[in-house]
């Protein structure tokens, strides 16, 4: 488990929109861990964890798109059932609120990955430590 720093990418709600930032991602060689996305009628909000996230917000600056800094917890654990159930249970016993979470990792894979911002994140590490 590390703390990572998230970019929340602000876009039209339009066909290619992701696609041209993740071309100029890719084309400055930054890697993306995990991503996700929610959408509203004319934007949407695309989370995401790459592998240079001060060169990707500069990037993503220098082209006019709004991106913002968030500290999550990255959090590689065993693919197998409750897994979450387990750190979501720690983090309430701990009464740490999980503002929001996705998940990134492929069918049949025996690891996963669990992006999560807590509440606290300093406190989640402590909390989450041994598992």
């Amino acid at each position: 488990m590390e703390p990572a720093t998230q970019l929340a990418v602000f876009l039209a709600n339009r066909p290619g929109a992701l696609a041209r930032v993740c071309e100029a991602l890719a084309n400055a060689e930054i890697n993306i861990h995990a991503l996700a996305t929610s959408d509203t009628v004319d934007h949407s909000v695309v989370r995401m964890v790459v592998s240079d996230p001060t060169k990707a917000l500069m990037l993503l600056g220098e082209a006019g798109v709004l991106a913002l800094e968030t500290e999550v917890l990255m959090i590689e654990t065993a693919s197998e059932p409750g897994v979450l159930a387990k750190i979501a249970e720690r983090l309430a016993e701990a009464e740490i609120n999980i503002e929001y979470a996705y998940l990134a990792g492929g069918r049949g894979s025996e690891k996963g990955l669990i992006v999560l911002r807590p509440s606290d994140v300093e406190k989640a590490q402590g909390v989450l430590r041994d598992l």
